[in-house]
Formats: C-alpha cells, structure tokens, sequence
C-alpha cells in the first residue's frame, strides 16, 4: 500500500475552540455552535524512526527541577500530566480502530513531538487539540484518509481523551476536525442511529467581532460537570428541561446569526450562561471564572464561557467605545483580553467533496 517516504516530515496543527452556544449540551444530546480560533493552537509533528518514539516536551512534560519545593509548586500550578500520554492513547485508539475495521497500516516506525501555545485550563480545548493534530499525522502517515469518515474522526479523539479519564464531550473535537464555524446536532435519535452527529459548517463572515476574555491562573474546569451528570442522568426536571434551553439556544442562535441579528444573538449568549449558573451553581463555576463574566457584564457586553471555565467569549453590540471600556475593565481585574480571529475550515479537498456528495 502507498505511504510516506522515510524522510518525509509530516506536522499539523489544531485550533483552540471556542463554545459560541448550546454548550454544554453536547454532553446531554444537545445542540451547539463552534468555532475555531487562530489565536492558539496546538502542533504535532511525525518524523519516520527507526523505533516508534513519543518524544517529551521540554516544559509541558518536565521531569527534571531543581528541587523539591520547584517540583510541587508545578504540580500545584499545572498538574500532573502533560501531553506524551495524550499521543499514547490516539495512538492506541487509532490502531485499534483501524484493526476493528481491517484497515491495514504498513509498519514503518514514527516519532511523535508536540507543541501547544493554547493556554492550560482555559476552556479552549488544549488536550483535544494535541490529540486532533496527532490523528492528522496518522492520516497521512498511513495514507488512511480517505478510508476513516471526518465524521468518525471527533469520536476517536474523544475515546483517545476517554482511555485517560478526561470527561468531555464531541464538540470540541468536532470543530477542531472541521474547522471554521460549525452548527452540531447531538440527538438522541441521530446519536443512536449514527453514532455521531449531524455537523453543519456556516459562513464565518456571519460572525460579529468577537473577543477573548481569560484569566492567567484559571481554576481547573473539570469538576464543573460533576452533579449536574448525575442529576441529569437521574432525570432530574430542573437539569433535563434546563438543558433543552440550552440546546434550544444553539438551534435560536443559528437563526440568529444567518439573519445577522446580532441583539438577539447577544441576548442568547447572556442567556446561556445564565442557564449553566443556575444549574451549575457558583460553587462549581469558580468566583474568577464568575468575574470574568460580570467584567464583560459592567460595561454592557454580552459574554458566556468558551468552554467549562478558565475563558470567556464577549461581543461588544455597541462598538469600539465599549471595546475599549471592556479593555478597560479586564485591565484593572487582571484579565487578558484579545481579538478572536476565526480560522477557517481546515478539512482538505478529498474531505470537503465527500461531506458534499451526503
């Protein structure tokens, strides 16, 4: 079968991800709205080898210090892990997604390297986008593109983040395989039937000035779905029809955007947050991630989280003086604020002329 040459270096890079809304109703056979993001991104790089070798990264994956009290102060600051165990487990789940469907790979050897500039517990997607820029590499590698659906892919980067525990859903994934601005339907009905999505690309140029709104230290976001899951599961009223709204607000703010309606779309961001506040409670949101919200909040911005917490998405409807008022504000409570700038669709031709021919 056709591959790479041995001295072909294969490198790809997957985009942070911003929840614009329904988020997180993925989790819950929602509806969501997402968006890729030039702004960060994460680089994996494939090298033929002799040996297969996942090679560490000199800070994400630091294993030397200086002393004792250097090496508990990272791990309270970054945690544990970096991203070598990320490229292990899509490793492990690309081969043997490919032995469950007899795709056959050849057997040259690889070593892996990444680099990642997406901020850690920021609510923009940093694991999965290791892990999507990982499962491009094998494509090509291995020459498999064309055999695994694009569709399929999001599934396999969220079981490669489910063998390390990593509690998610497929939006993330699904907008950092597509790329651009991407409309999701989860149901339950098409989830079963399926086994993904249903997944619409949308005109980027349909978006309005968008900003990034995200704190330094960020809490970790992974405890946010804890309660809510289980109640959810239990069948909880309050948490099932809570999650329909949000869900229903991805489908209001699709309308929205295709009609420019740019009021109604800032009135449903505001709504959205609302809605994971009251369901979530303070407690579990975090008191910086709260700031941030009511930073955008003062001066009359609309704002949500990008994901669990650790960032904030905000659209200023009244223009370039309310910009600056939030510059302002995000100043004074030591928040980082920027321009989000939308990446666009990252699949290649063979992709996009089979996602037409459906």
């Amino acid at each position: 079968m056709d591959c790479v040459s041995d001295n072909v270096v294969i490198e790809h890079k997957a985009y942070a991800r911003v929840g614009l809304l329904g988020n997180p109703s993925d989790v819950y056979y929602g509806n969501t709205i997402s968006l890729n993001i030039a702004n960060f991104y994460a680089t994996v790089k494939l090298v033929p080898s002799k040996d297969l070798f996942i090679q560490p990264h000199p800070i994400h994956d630091l294993v030397h210090f200086e002393s004792l009290r250097q090496m508990v102060g990272r791990v309270n600051s970054d945690g544990y892990y970096g991203g070598v165990r990320l490229l292990m487990a899509i490793c492990k789940v690309f081969h043997n997604y490919c032995k469950e469907k007899s795709i056959a790979l050849h057997d040259r050897n690889f070593t892996l390297s990444y680099d990642t500039n997406i901020p850690r517990q920021s609510g923009l997607s940093g694991s999965s986008g290791i892990v999507c820029a990982a499962l491009n590499c094998f494509l090509d590698f291995y020459n498999v593109r064309h055999l695994i659906k694009v569709e399929e892919r999001p599934n396999l980067i969220l079981a490669a983040e489910g063998e390390l525990g990593i509690v998610a859903g497929l939006q993330d994934r699904v907008v950092q395989v597509y790329g651009g601005l991407v409309y999701m339907d989860f149901s339950r009905e098409i989830m079963d039937k399926k086994g993904h999505g249903i997944y619409i690309p949308m005109d980027l140029s349909l978006l309005p000035p968008l900003y990034l709104i995200y704190a330094v230290n960020p809490s970790d976001s992974g405890k946010v779905h804890s309660k809510v899951r289980q109640r959810w599961l239990d069948g909880d009223k309050f948490i099932v029809s809570s999650m329909l709204e949000v869900a229903n607000i991805a489908k209001e703010g699709k309308t929205a955007l295709e009609e420019k309606d740019y009021s109604k779309f800032a009135a449903l961001m505001n709504r959205n947050f609302e809605l994971r506040r009251l369901m979530f409670g303070d407690e579990a949101l975090g008191d910086v991630n709260i700031k941030m919200v009511e930073v955008a909040r003062k001066v009359g911005a609309a704002s949500k989280f990008t994901g669990s917490g650790g960032a904030v998405v905000a659209f200023c409807p009244e223009g370039t003086s309310q910009v600056k008022r939030l510059e302002d504000e995000c100043h004074k409570a030591g928040f980082e604020m920027e321009l989000l700038e939308p990446f666009p669709s990252r699949l290649n031709e063979f992709d996009l002329k089979t996602l037409r021919m459906k």
